[in-house]
């Protein structure tokens, strides 16, 4: 039977989950919570960050946010604090732990990215690209 690109996908999906759980295990973290916190650290330069970024961000539902953000304040990465503006609205502070874990998780994502891209030209890598948010997109419609 042959592949089909969503087979390759999934294919992909599981190895690189399960090769960010494994990085990430020492630091206390799974991969998608060190992918999560890195964008919550570099994001909160510019301005606040809500859960609303991180759904859109990941293309995590509300629940499946809820359950990463609700995990990653109880292990101490981040603290939600009010809005002034609107009570309702809760922004993401990452804390010091977080920090002082976010040199080791760039490095991590860095190499995996290398492993990943490994014997691909820049024109390759800009093509998966592409295809990948064509493919997204398609799949939103």
């Amino acid at each position: 039977m042959e592949k089909d690109c969503g087979i390759w996908i999934s294919i992909l999906s599981h190895k690189l989950k399960k090769r960010m759980n494994e990085k990430m295990q020492a630091l206390g973290l799974t991969g998608v919570q060190s992918r999560v916190m890195h964008y919550i650290l570099v994001k909160c330069i510019d301005g606040q960050v809500f859960q609303r970024d991180i759904e859109k961000a990941f293309g995590l539902s509300r629940s499946t946010a809820t359950g990463i953000l609700k995990l990653m304040e109880k292990n101490g990465l981040i603290q939600r604090e009010s809005v002034a503006s609107d009570a309702r609205l809760k922004s993401l502070i990452p804390t010091e732990k977080a920090a002082h874990l976010d040199a080791q998780v760039r490095e991590d994502l860095r190499q995996t990215e290398i492993y990943l891209t490994h014997g691909l030209s820049s024109e390759q890598i800009a093509m998966f690209m592409q295809t990948a948010e064509i493919m997204s997109a398609n799949l939103d419609a």
